[in-house]
C-alpha cells in the first residue's frame, strides 16, 4: 500500500509553535545535550519504521511479513541454537500479556500501546483529590510507580515537539489524528529493566524474550498507574511506544542520557531499558535532570558501531540531515539507518540489540570493577574506561543453550 498523497496533518504543530517552543525549552534543550535545529519537524508515526513494513512497498518483503508472522508461530524458522521451536516459543509467551492489549483494539484501527494509547477501562472521578504540594505528590507517585514494578520513574513537563503528528489508523495503514484530553500538563516516565542474562544471548530468538516480557511488564504497570491516577479525579494516559518519541522524553526525565546506538543509556542499567509513559494533568513538580557525562563517553566509543552485523550505526558525529523519512529531521544526533536495521531484523525473524548487548554501559552493576567503569565513564577520566574496555575485549555472546541448562537447574 503506498501513502496517499492527500494524507491530513491533525496535530502538526505550526511553525511558530515550534518556534515557541524551541525557545521555551532551549536551556534544558542544551544542558541535556538535545540540539533542534530550524529544519525540525514533529517526526509523523506513518514513517516509523515497523509501519512502513505494512504500506511502503520498499520495505515490505517477504522477509518482513514473516517477522511479524513468527510472533504468532506462523513462521518460526528452526536453524539452529538460540532459534529452535522452545526459543520462538519462550519469546512469543514473555509478549502474551502486551500481545492483549495491542489487540483488543483491533477493531477500531488501534494498536494499543504501539500506534495508540492504551485506552482507558476507568472513568475520571468526579471529585478530584485536592493536591497543595506537587512535590510531595511527584515523590508519592515515584514510590507508587516501583510499586506497581517500575525500576526507574522520572517527572517530566509536556513537549509537544516529540509528539508524533499524526498517529496509525492499522485498520488500512491511513494516519490519523494523535490528539491528548485537554488540561495534560506532565509526563511520568518508567524505565523497565531487561533480563541482563537473556540480552546476554543477543541476537537470537531467546533474548527476544527480554524484549516481551518488559513490554508486557509496563504495560501492566502503566495501566496501574494510570488508573490510579483517575481514581483521584485527574486525567491520565498510559502510553508505551505510540503518542510521542519516548527517547527524548526519557532524557527529559533525568533517567538517562542518548548513546550512539540510539538508545537511552542509564547510570543503573545501561541501555538495557524499555520505557513506558503517562500523560496526566494531576500536579507534579518536574524532576530536573543534570547532564550525566555519559553521551560524552559514546562520543568517543565506537563499540556498537563495529558491531553491527547491517551496518546500520554511525561512525562520527551527529547529523541533523534525516538518513531516511524513518529518522527525525532537525534534530542532531547519531541516527541509525533503520532500513538496514529493520532489513536485518527481518532476515533473523526476530529483533537484534547486539548494539545493546556490547555496549560497555551493558553491566549488572554489583561488583566494584563495573561501578568503577561508570565513574571513571563519565568523568574526566573517560579515556582511562575507554582504555580498559579496550583491553578486556567485547564479552562473547551467551549460548542459548547455557541459559537453558541454566534454568533446568534452578
Amino acid at each position: 500500500m503506498s501513502w496517499p498523497s492527500n494524507r491530513p496533518s491533525h496535530a502538526s504543530l505550526s511553525r511558530d509553535e515550534i518556534d515557541h517552543l524551541n525557545a521555551r525549552f532551549a536551556e534544558s534543550d542544551h544542558m541535556l545535550g538535545i540540539q533542534v535545529t530550524d529544519s525540525f519537524e514533529p517526526f509523523n508515526q506513518m514513517n516509523d519504521m515497523f509501519t512502513r513494513a505494512f504500506w511502503d512497498e520498499t520495505v515490505r518483503s517477504e522477509d518482513t511479513d514473516s517477522f511479524f508472522d513468527s510472533y504468532r508461530m506462523g513462521f518460526a524458522p528452526r536453524r539452529g541454537e538460540g532459534f529452535s521451536q522452545k526459543d520462538f516459543a519462550l519469546r512469543n509467551a514473555a509478549w502474551a500479556i502486551s500481545d492483549i492489549i495491542s489487540n483488543r483494539g483491533v477493531a477500531a484501527g488501534r494498536r494499543e500501546g504501539f500506534q495508540a494509547s492504551i485506552e482507558n477501562d476507568t472513568q475520571v472521578a468526579t471529585e478530584k483529590v485536592t493536591v497543595d504540594d506537587p512535590a510531595a505528590e511527584a515523590a508519592e507517585i515515584k514510590r507508587l510507580a516501583r510499586l506497581f514494578g517500575a525500576d526507574l520513574v522520572g517527572i517530566t513537563t509536556l513537549d509537544l515537539r516529540w509528539h508524533y503528528s499524526a498517529a496509525v489508523d492499522t485498520r488500512d495503514m491511513t494516519p490519523r489524528s494523535n490528539d491528548l484530553p485537554e488540561g495534560i500538563t506532565s509526563v511520568i516516565v518508567m524505565g523497565h529493566a531487561m533480563d541482563a542474562d537473556l540480552v546476554d544471548t543477543y541476537p537470537s530468538a531467546l533474548a527476544g524474550a527480554s524484549t516481551g516480557l518488559e513490554y508486557s511488564h509496563e504495560a501492566a504497570i502503566a495501566i496501574q498507574l494510570a488508573t490510579y491516577i483517575r481514581n483521584l479525579g485527574y486525567e491520565a494516559i498510559a502510553s508505551m511506544n505510540d503518542t510521542a518519541l519516548v527517547i527524548p522524553y526519557a532524557i527529559k526525565a533525568g533517567l538517562g542520557e542518548y548513546g550512539r546506538n540510539q538508545m537511552v543509556i542509564t547510570p543503573e542499567f545501561g541501555p538495557r531499558v524499555r520505557f513506558s509513559k503517562i500523560f496526566t494533568s494531576l500536579p507534579l513538580r518536574s524532576d530536573v535532570p543534570k547532564p550525566l557525562g555519559i553521551k560524552q563517553y559514546c562520543e568517543l566509543c565506537t563499540r556498537c558501531a563495529e558491531a553491527c552485523p547491517p551496518k546500520a550505526l554511525p561512525f562520527g558525529e551527529g547529523e541533523s540531515e534525516p538518513r531516511n523519512r524513518s529518522t527525525i529531521a532537525g534534530v542532531k544526533k547519531w541516527s541509525a539507518d533503520c532500513e538496514k536495521c529493520f532489513s536485518y531484523w527481518a532476515k533473523l525473524k526476530t529483533d537484534c540489540a547486539i548494539c545493546m548487548r556490547v555496549c560497555p554501559f551493558n553491566r549488572r552493576y554489583q561488583s566494584f570493577a563495573d561501578r568503577l567503569f561508570r565513574r571513571l565513564a563519565t568523568s574526566r577520566f573517560r579515556h582511562l574506561a575507554l582504555w580498559w574496555v579496550e583491553r578486556r575485549g567485547t564479552p562473547a555472546r551467551s549460548k542459548p543453550k547455557d541459559w537453558w541448562a541454566r534454568m533446568r537447574t534452578r
